[in-house]
């Protein structure tokens, strides 16, 4: 199966190559292909979406409750990563969704005292938003 088109919106290309969509779920949906994955970073539940999803509970502006889950989690999305589209979501698509991708870019061999700034130069300029969230990708180790 092939990934995102690079030149997508949100799209984050890692340094293997691997393709992530980070988005925010206030937005609408992008035109194009679903993905086949996603990871969703919220205070509740999500709905269902129509593909095979994870839900991290994670408040917006903090950490996940349960962190060796949210590790887990993301080690499945970076290998799923590899093969097929896979989308990691927030409300906004800033804070949460930044670490999260920051955590992947660790995964994919970015040192963790540059990922937080890998992330901001390849996604969004204002991805993780406070300082515990940097501090988190400071310390992932995956």
């Amino acid at each position: 199966m092939t990934g995102w088109d690079e030149d997508g919106d949100g799209v984050l290309r890692l340094p293997s190559g691997r393709l992530v969509r980070g988005r925010g779920l206030r937005a609408p949906m992008p035109t194009g292909h679903p993905p086949t994955f996603g990871v969703y970073l919220l205070g509740s539940a999500p709905p269902e979406f129509g593909w095979t999803s994870r839900w991290i509970r994670w408040p917006d502006f903090w950490l996940p409750h349960d962190r060796s889950y949210a590790t887990e989690v993301l080690k499945e999305t970076w290998t799923r990563a590899a093969g097929e589209r896979v989308e990691v979501a927030d409300h906004g698509g800033l804070g949460r969704t930044g670490t999260a991708l920051a955590c992947l870019a660790v995964l994919d061999g970015v040192p963790p005292g540059e990922a937080v700034a890998f992330v901001r130069r390849h996604y969004r300029r204002h991805a993780v938003e406070t300082p515990w969230q940097r501090r988190f990708v400071e310390r992932f180790k995956g």
